[in-house]
């Protein structure tokens, strides 16, 4: 359940972070979704992690 609430957050702060350096619509989506595959892959990769860690199945 972590790696969704990465994903979206990865894609708020691609997108702000393409606003900020002046692009286009979609640059700032293109930003938005690789920063969002990039953290999702990270939060899903965590909660594996925490699951193995916790004990949690």
């Amino acid at each position: 359940m972590i790696g969704p609430v990465f994903g979206i957050v990865g894609f708020l702060w691609g997108y702000y972070l393409a606003r900020q350096r002046g692009g286009k619509t979609l640059d700032r989506l293109q930003y938005g979704a690789g920063f969002a595959i990039a953290f999702g892959l990270f939060g899903t990769l965590l909660g594996i992690a925490l699951a193995r860690f916790l004990g949690a199945a």
